[in-house]
């Protein structure tokens, strides 16, 4: 009879835990109608990359002393003329950061989406493109998160 009392008191426990889970999950569900949406209607919204954003590289052709650091850090590769395949790249800032001249950068640019993987490899000239930063351009609205 005391085992079915004490089984009973064990039950009751648990069920007033999971009465508790269960509201917990409830106030967590009923607060979503009083958030504000996060959508960004992207080609017209633009959100603001961080400050650290490891975007596309840009580089200095004036500041560059061919010292071949950057070459060495991605191994098996032969540096015959200044280019990079951003279709194999994985943006790690490797190359930028054992630059001892400073001429390669990171920038905010992140649209790099192609139809074709061969129109990702940039070569110097395309790299010393500077980018338009998402703040100077005029058609686009920055949202910051």
């Amino acid at each position: 009879m005391i085992t079915t009392i004490i089984k009973f008191k064990n039950y009751g426990q648990q069920v007033v835990e999971a009465a508790k889970y269960i509201g917990q999950g409830f106030t967590v569900t009923s607060d979503h109608p009083n958030r504000l949406p996060t959508t960004v209607q992207y080609p017209y919204e633009k959100n603001l990359p961080s400050e650290r954003f490891r975007g596309r590289i840009h580089f200095e052709f004036d500041k560059c002393i061919a010292c071949e650091v950057c070459k060495r850090i991605i191994k098996k590769k032969k540096l015959r003329s200044y280019s990079i395949d951003f279709g194999v790249c994985i943006f790690c800032g490797n190359c930028i950061e054992y630059c001892p001249t400073n001429c390669l950068s990171m920038t905010e640019e992140y649209e790099l989406s192609s139809y074709d993987r061969h129109e990702l490899n940039y070569d110097q000239t395309s790299l010393g493109r500077v980018p338009v930063s998402v703040l100077h351009d005029v058609s686009v609205q920055s949202v910051r998160i």
